[in-house]
């Protein structure tokens, strides 16, 4: 009897053993999509710019090669159009793709504030379905307020940039073209990146808040889950793929 007692005890000891290292599961939004925007070329992009209408044609430029999205997955890289919001000194970049009449993705917005009499700060914050929660780009210690777009945006009587562009609307200039391979693309990229921003995970923008913006979520837009299971040591990484799509015209 005593034996039996203690065999029961031991099995249940191993049980709850084996369940409490299964107990730790972290789960985290991923996407290939995030392999096909670097936001610190963005970033690069926007500071050497005159105002939004020529960021938004050097972001779709298939020279500059740093547009490398295929959200729909449709063999064709995706147009991204801008649209700001502003309230009193914050401003609210959108980088926005059109996938569908009454269908868009914000990839990643520019945030930016003023801070002080003549000071402003900013960070480009990456849409957290396609680069996971608390991605922020921000400079490093420099005064942005020389950058040509800073100046332009800030200057009296501005009115915030939306872009004309919708879906099956594009301009003459741009004609859609294959993707690279990932490979391909973070090599050409990495020429682009500069050392003026760095990744970090928490906001560094506050007044961007005081604009009521909403991100939009495309139904198109492959996204993928990670789920990493702790079971004592190492760790095990089990991958699971989710995909929500629905039939469209093509342009």
């Amino acid at each position: 009897m005593k034996k039996t007692l203690l065999a029961a005890i031991t099995l249940l000891l191993g049980f709850c053993l084996a369940f409490a290292q299964e107990d730790i599961t972290v789960e985290a939004l991923d996407s290939t999509a995030a392999e096909g925007l670097d936001l610190e070329a963005v970033g690069e992009l926007f500071k050497d710019s005159k105002n939004l209408e020529e960021f938004e044609k050097a972001l779709n430029d298939p020279d500059t090669g740093i547009n490398n999205l295929d959200l729909d997955e449709n063999g064709e890289v995706d147009f991204i159009r801008i649209v700001e919001e502003a309230e009193g000194d914050a401003r609210v970049i959108i980088l926005q793709v059109p996938l569908a009449e009454n269908e868009f993705q914000d990839v990643a917005t520019i945030e930016i504030g003023k801070k002080g009499e003549t000071g402003y700060e900013m960070q480009v914050h990456g849409n957290e379905i396609l680069y996971g929660p608390d991605y922020y780009i921000v400079p490093g210690p420099v005064r942005i307020h020389a950058w040509p777009v800073i100046a332009w945006m800030y200057r009296p009587a501005y009115r915030p940039y939306r872009s004309v562009y919708r879906f099956g609307f594009f301009p003459a200039w741009w004609k859609p073209y294959r993707p690279a391979t990932v490979a391909v693309y973070r090599t050409r990229v990495a020429k682009r990146r500069g050392t003026t921003f760095t990744v970090v995970r928490t906001t560094r923008v506050r007044p961007a808040a005081k604009v009521h913006y909403k991100p939009h979520s495309s139904v198109l837009v492959r996204k993928k889950t990670t789920v990493t299971r702790v079971k004592g040591d190492p760790k095990t990484t089990v991958k699971r793929t989710t995909v929500k799509k629905k039939n469209i015209k093509r342009r």
